[in-house]
């Protein structure tokens, strides 16, 4: 059942649920896919950068149906979205979580608009992600829009954050990227054990594509309780498929979906069954 990201992150132990990028139904079908296999959560995340792909309607249509009988809880999530307005209809069309995206934002007024957000998104049941710091813009991002550079989150800052906003979620920048890392990657995992011990909310990481799988543990074992997922997921089910058609160039397109939805599903197997490891 699609339940809140405060409900699907409480009671985590050294786990993380990964949340992963969709803008389609292939996509959706992908990751219901792999919480079936594995019977663990996800988040179903939709950044407000696709919605020319979808509207939030249609993608909470879809979601609806594509959860029913599923073993474990879902969350349908609105990535990344800085305008207020997108985020009320996503809380109108029936989202469970938003993110409200002020990184780029002087500190005090990134506080001021995430409460303003956990306000209005808490009246209606709903959870709310904010983000403190800057993630810089690596390889094959989609993420065009919101490459404001690297600025590691201050710590201090993080407890202040989480304490005047109310947020139930707070993504940290710890070194990763938003797509694929252009040289070997530098996670600050100093940072984060500092954060997690100042902040009581639970931490997100943002750039789990291409993150070393031993530094990913360390990050869920010093607090990040979301990761989030994305260009891996496009990468290999692009290159999969054009293998597929180049070996086969009278493939019918009805064929090429299922094979599309069975490819985001093995990345994302891969990954929720990772972050669910002790």
């Amino acid at each position: 059942m699609l339940v809140n990201l405060k409900t699907i992150l409480s009671g985590l132990d050294k786990k993380a649920v990964g949340s992963f990028n969709i803008y389609s139904y292939e996509t959706i079908h992908g990751v219901c896919r792999a919480v079936e296999k594995t019977g663990k959560p996800a988040i179903i995340s939709f950044g407000a950068s696709y919605l020319n792909n979808m509207s939030l309607g249609m993608v909470k249509s879809i979601v609806d149906e594509a959860v029913k009988g599923l073993p474990a809880d879902t969350a349908l999530h609105l990535d990344h979205c800085k305008d207020t307005d997108i985020i009320k209809a996503a809380l109108e069309a029936g989202f469970t979580s938003v993110m409200y995206d002020g990184s780029a934002l002087p500190f005090d007024e990134n506080v001021k608009n995430s409460r303003a957000v956990a306000n209005m998104a808490h009246a209606r049941g709903v959870s709310v992600e904010a983000e403190l710091g800057s993630i810089a813009l690596g390889q094959y991002s989609n993420e065009s829009d919101i490459d404001h550079g690297e600025a590691y989150t201050n710590p201090a800052n993080a407890a202040e954050f989480a304490n005047v906003t109310g947020v139930d979620a707070l993504a940290v920048s710890i070194g990763t990227v938003h797509g694929m890392y252009k040289a070997e990657p530098n996670i600050r995992i100093d940072i984060l054990r500092e954060i997690s011990k100042m902040v009581s909310i639970p931490l997100v990481l943002h750039g789990g594509s291409g993150t070393p799988e031993e530094k990913i543990k360390e990050c869920i074992e010093n607090g990040i309780k979301k990761i989030n997922v994305n260009t891996e997921i496009s990468q290999y089910t692009v290159k999969r498929l054009a293998d597929i058609i180049a070996g086969d160039r009278n493939i019918h397109l009805s064929k090429l979906t299922l094979m599309q939805s069975e490819l985001v599903s093995e990345v994302v197997e891969k990954y929720i069954t990772l972050f669910a490891e002790r």
